[in-house]
């Protein structure tokens, strides 16, 4: 037995003993406690900075939804961000009268059958909304947390889980929690048609988003009967449509409940000071029995099933065979098998059978575990010529090897070794091991059992893996194909015309007051010397950077060459090029295996002035990952057939990627920012693609370690490095060739249209400002933060909380990351297509003259302070933010000046900021969406219109 259980008292001021319980064998010594009203609280140390992160899991999620209330644990997450009784009120007393008047209304609502009255009946709820905004007061919660310090607010509800988040400065935890436990103790409904409207715009979105079309199919037909495939998380639409407020008040009331959520709190805290405080804010919370709740179990598929979907965008297929659930011996050998397929690209069967030989587009393995049953899937993209069935054939093909038992002997120790050392990596930062934690606290396993559970892999052997796949993978699974095609399961809803509410920015409850006024001793911000951090040497003329490894044995080695795609476009080609070529010693396939073999990575990334070339693992590999690196690309083999069959697979991907919205808007975007002409649109063509001999790239690729580069070590022993890194440096014959220039044009006037069949229609307007100036930083993030992003920002309260017309709507002013080069300021709103024009004249009228709102101001402003004096630069970031640095003529931690500015900022210095490189900029449109639903009329107020086509935008 590895738990062993303490019951000790470090602090003689404690009240009380808290026993915990820890594992023996835990690196990390966490540390977790169960209150007397079931409460659990997992914390861990972490000193890399002086934060917290911190999770506050509840084990409910859309699986607990009443079956007529689906999306309420969803919708639920988002109402704990307005507010209780006493945060985001002015009058509790008198809202309460009209929330309960509001939620009588929506049970009328939901009752009624008749449209028309349903009708009515949301308008009276409308009107009585207007008169409860007024005691209403927006984004408190976030107000209130942000006054802290504390950054990535947010929240997430899955199948069993709903997860709210934050990471706080270490001297704010009691805050922290006396906000928590104000939350925690009873939520209040308040702003909640603007908010249901809100979520619906997330549902719209999600109707847009061709990977869910798929998931919500497979999960269908996988679980037809159990509350994983027949509730989403964002619910039908019928019922988003019919809230109950009664429902939310009651799931909250039975769900919210000290013994159904925990605690995870990893970093830089005092272990007892910790559970004390924990146990004093929380540990009074009465116990209570969660509901009873009926087991489903599923009947074994005995067919294969088969559904069929369309959408705009490349046809793929799907295949899936349900799983036990998670930590099960079966969903375990259904791992081992996701690893034989697809070991994260590198030397799978589907990675080296199929992709590597580029027989189909694309294809991949994965599994999901759950808290009851999970799945093992397969995903295939077919080329044009092919039909879906055929991809389906090509990796079922796949899983008839491991029914032989044809797969390498060293591939399962390859897979164990590859998994511990993911988990290392997952484990040394605090939100990984955080997540680690609260989703081990989901699933309801034991800390000592998710970390034994590489023991339970280890001793898994060919003949299981064999046995399993010959029982496991019958005509028993569904198979959903993706076609291409008009998506029929579009739902086009009506606009219900919300009033805009009030939103009281001005104002600030007694709550917020208090937590304003409770002043905490400040954190003093540390500035790294990055001339002390980072050792610094030359070995055979090529300077090495150094940053020492504190805490683990992964190490990784980056060249570092000052030459990118403006210096010779076709350079991250020729890198791709190479993935699919051997040596004189080493077939493609073997060189990918000899790789995982050794546990080492390697990754090559081509960026418009770098090639950076990486390689990651144990400490102890790493030379050999060194001398395997150097042999592949020194002693390339050119094969053109096989460079042929990466020409048309290159071209197949474009085919695809003009097909998918995401890389279609990424594109109009660069074009309206940029114009026809950019870095994104200079591609080389068809035409010297299909031309090209393979020489011309591998050619390449042998001469780049003769250009100029530089070394940056990451690991625990630089002197052994240094000692061997000599023998791989090989002579300086190479000259950085000139790089090509490409226009910033100056912006405004111009809408630029790309038709996509959507339910949503999304605008993002670009301008080019002045060029970048250091001494606007501090302005710039405390503009973005008080203005135009974040949960509290003018925009978001103004677009979502107040209006309701969009669920993500933002203004950002991005400085340029290079001295000489312009900033650029986007402002971005998705939305329905009958909201469009009121969004975009709401954004106008905000921009129009900078809102001032002193409180939202100078909590935007304490907070930034307080976010930069317990943020520490840690691990590769302390070399790599050199890097970026150098960029700006900047040698030192920028930070500093920062800070100093946003110290003695006030608004009108950022007000002049604003008018003077904000509010006199032009903008350029770009617009996607369903050209039916284009209103011209408002369009031709916005600039001179102009439809694109894809070539237009991709270049291609």
């Amino acid at each position: 037995m590895n738990t062993i259980i303490h019951k000790e008292i470090k602090d003689t001021t404690l009240s009380s003993d808290f026993p915990y319980t820890t594992v023996s064998h835990d690196e990390n010594k966490v540390r977790i406690y169960t209150l007397k009203n079931g409460l659990q609280v997992f914390l861990a140390q972490n000193f890399d900075a002086p934060r917290i992160q911190t999770f506050i899991p509840v084990k409910t999620g859309s699986n607990n939804d009443p079956s007529d209330n689906t999306g309420l644990a969803h919708y639920l997450e988002h109402m704990m961000f307005k507010g209780t009784s006493k945060i985001g009120t002015q009058n509790w007393e008198d809202e309460k009268i009209l929330l309960d008047e509001i939620s009588g209304l929506y049970e009328k609502h939901k009752a009624e059958k008749d449209p028309e009255i349903k009708k009515e009946i949301y308008r009276k709820i409308d009107e009585v909304s207007q008169e409860a905004s007024k005691f209403a007061i927006a984004n408190e919660y976030d107000k209130a947390i942000s006054s802290l310090g504390a950054s990535g607010t947010n929240a997430h509800t899955w199948f069993d889980e709903t997860v709210y988040k934050n990471i706080i400065p270490a001297n704010e935890l009691e805050k922290w929690l006396k906000v928590e436990r104000e939350r925690f103790s009873g939520m209040v409904l308040r702003l909640f048609h603007t908010e249901l409207e809100s979520v619906y715009e997330e549902f719209n979105r999600a109707q847009d988003n061709d990977s869910r079309l798929v998931n919500y199919e497979l999960m269908d037909a996988l679980f037809p009967n159990h509350p994983n495939g027949q509730q989403t998380t964002l619910g039908k639409a019928e019922h988003l449509r019919n809230p109950s407020m009664k429902a939310i008040h009651k799931y909250f009331e039975e769900y919210y409940v000290p013994n159904n959520y925990a605690f995870v709190l990893v970093g830089d805290l005092d272990f007892d000071k910790t559970i004390q405080l924990i146990d004093q804010y929380f540990g009074n919370i009465p116990y209570r029995e969660l509901p009873a709740k009926n087991k489903i179990v599923e009947n074994p598929i005995t067919e294969i099933i088969e559904r069929r979907v369309a959408s705009p965008t490349t046809p793929r297929v799907q295949l899936a065979w349900r799983t036990d659930s998670y930590g099960t011996k079966e969903a375990i050998l259904a791992d081992v098998v996701v690893n034989i397929l697809s070991n994260r690209g590198e030397a799978g069967l589907l990675d080296l059978n199929i992709n590597q030989t580029q027989k189909l587009l694309w294809a991949q393995a994965y599994s999901l575990g759950l808290k009851e049953y999970g799945y093992f899937s397969l995903v295939g993209v077919p080329k044009e010529s092919q039909t879906l069935d055929e991809a389906k054939e090509m990796m079922l093909d796949q899983i008839g090897l491991i029914k032989k038992g044809e797969f390498p002997d060293w591939m399962l120790p390859a897979i164990i070794s590859d998994f511990k050392l993911q988990r290392m990596k997952a484990l040394e930062t605090a939100e990984g091991l955080a997540t680690n934690l609260y989703d081990t606290f989901i699933k309801g396993r034991t800390w000592e059992q998710e970390l034994n559970e590489m023991n339970d892999y280890a001793a898994i052997t060919t003949a299981d893996v064999v046995t399993f796949a010959q029982e496991f993978f019958k005509d028993n699974y569904v198979i959903i194909y993706k076609e291409k095609g008009t998506n029929e399961q579009l739902l086009r809803v009506e606009n219900p015309g919300i009033t805009a509410v009030k939103i009281n920015r001005d104002e600030q409850s007694d709550f917020l007051t208090e937590i304003l006024e409770d002043k905490t001793a400040d954190i003093q911000p540390e500035f790294i010397d990055y001339k002390k951090e980072i050792l610094t040497d030359t070995v055979a003329s090529k300077k090495i950077s150094f940053v020492k490894n504190k805490y683990n044995e992964i190490a990784q080695v980056h060249f570092i060459f000052p030459v990118g795609s403006d210096h010779d476009r076709d350079l991250g080609l020729s890198t791709q090029v190479l993935q699919y070529l051997g040596t004189d010693r080493f077939s493609p396939d073997d060189l990918k295996k000899e790789f995982y073999k050794i546990g080492i990575s390697n990754d090559f990334k081509t960026s418009q002035d770098q090639l950076t070339i990486s390689l990651t693992g144990l400490e102890e590999n790493i030379e050999k990952g060194i001398q395997l690196l150097q042999h592949w690309m020194q002693n390339v083999q050119p094969d053109q057939e096989i460079y042929s069959q990466f020409a048309e697979t290159v071209l197949e991907n474009r085919i695809a990627v003009k097909k998918d919205k995401n890389r279609i808007m990424q594109a109009l975007t660069n074009f309206t920012k940029l114009g026809a002409y950019s870095r994104f649109t200079d591609v080389i063509s068809k035409e010297e693609l299909l031309n090209a001999s393979v020489e011309e790239f591998t050619a390449r690729i042998k001469n780049i370690f003769n250009y100029p580069y530089q070394i940056f070590f990451y690991g625990k022993d630089f002197i052994s490095f240094k000692n061997y890194i000599e023998d791989y440096i090989t002579e300086e014959t190479q000259q950085i060739p000139v790089k090509r220039e490409y226009p910033e044009p100056e912006t405004g006037g111009n809408v630029y249209f790309m038709n996509y069949d959507m339910v949503q229609m999304e605008m993002s307007k670009i301008a080019r400002g002045k060029s970048v100036d250091l001494e606007n930083f501090g302005k710039i993030n405390i503009f973005n933060e008080y203005f135009g992003r974040g949960l509290s920002s003018i925009v978001f309260q103004e677009i979502r909380e107040s209006k309701s017309l969009a669920y993500s709507a933002y203004v950002s002013y991005s400085p340029n990351s290079e001295l000489a080069h312009p900033d650029y300021v986007t402002s971005y709103i998705g939305t329905q297509p009958d909201k469009l024009q009121i969004a975009v004249n709401t954004m106008s009228e905000l921009m129009a003259e900078l809102p001032e709102v002193p409180v939202q101001f100078e909590n935007a402003r304490s907070a930034a302070l307080k976010q930069i004096a317990s943020t520490r630069i840690t691990r590769t970031n302390i070399f790599f933010n050199t890097l970026r640095l150098q960029k700006l003529g900047v040698d030192y931690d920028i930070r500093k000046d920062i800070y100093s500015q946003i110290k003695i900022l006030d608004f009108n210095e950022m007000k002049e900021f604003y008018n003077s490189h904000v509010k006199t900029l032009n903008f350029n449109t770009a617009l996607i969406g369903k050209r039916e639903n284009l209103n011209m009329e408002a369009i031709s107020k916005m600039g001179t219109f102009k439809e694109l086509d894809l070539k237009d935008i991709f270049g291609h």
